[in-house]
């Protein structure tokens, strides 16, 4: 794939899921896995797209008074810290796409899960199961350099914790601190490294996806098909990379 046709695609992931409140990270390193060999530059590229795309997201929910950090706290109190310690956890370039297709794969399946399931009654958590959760769902953000909200909010949608709307606004901020976090680990480790005139006009794309999707959330557009599609595409280059990597079977 043509690194040229690479802001269009970017467009238009960061729009789907903006409107959704995710920043996006795992079709971005779903992508860029298949067009970049530095593994470090794939994770340090999906960061920094995230913290774009999120930052518009999660301003939209501070202006719409949706985001309750009473309710939601919790859930950074481990994620934050933990974030910074797997982006600092230094991976050979094998047991980083290993890891990264493993996450990839559970994220699609869960986004599978999110769409069909039914809506039903919701119930609150305790604040140490906040904590647990947002740990080690921050741990696994920082070694993969995914924000983590797309593993969160479909967990959880699935466990009924609250409507829509706040767990969207919570998969927005969590993936903003722990990105930030997880940026500055690689920082840390010495592992940040970008590419700069392809991450502007990347950025760029991104912010312009990024805040349509936020207008369309805030007008409850419906892009449950297309967030099918797009979970399907997770799975598909996540498994690629889990037999690529670990097995020596290429697809």
């Amino acid at each position: 794939m043509p690194l040229e046709y690479l802001p269009f695609i970017f467009f238009f992931i960061a729009l789907f899921y903006s409107s959704v409140g995710f920043g996006g990270g795992s079709s971005y390193l779903a992508i860029l896995s298949l067009v970049l060999t530095d593994f470090y530059e794939i994770r340090s590229t999906a960061l920094i797209l995230n913290i774009f795309v999120v930052t518009i997201g999660t301003l939209v929910f501070i202006k719409n008074g949706v985001l309750k950090l009473k309710l939601i706290w919790p859930f950074f109190v481990l994620s934050i810290p933990l974030a910074y310690l797997g982006a600092v956890i230094k991976l050979s370039q094998t047991t980083f796409f290993l890891i990264l297709g493993g996450a990839l794969v559970m994220a699609g399946f869960f986004m599978i899960l999110k769409f069909l399931q039914n809506k039903i009654q919701t119930q609150e958590f305790s604040n140490p199961k906040k904590i647990i959760l947002g740990g080690s769902i921050g741990l696994l953000s920082g070694i993969s350099g995914i924000g983590g909200g797309i593993f969160l909010s479909p967990v959880l949608h699935l466990l009924n914790w609250a409507n829509p709307r706040i767990i969207a606004s919570l998969a927005s901020i969590f993936i903003l601190v722990n990105s930030l976090a997880g940026l500055i680990g690689l920082n840390m480790a010495g592992t940040f490294h970008v590419n700069y005139d392809l991450i502007v006009k990347l950025i760029v794309a991104v912010v312009f996806g990024g805040s349509l999707g936020s207008y369309l959330s805030n007008k409850r557009f419906n892009l449950k098909f297309l967030g099918f599609l797009t979970a399907m595409l997770i799975l598909y280059v996540g498994l690629r990379l889990v037999l690529s990597h670990g097995f020596d079977i290429h697809v």
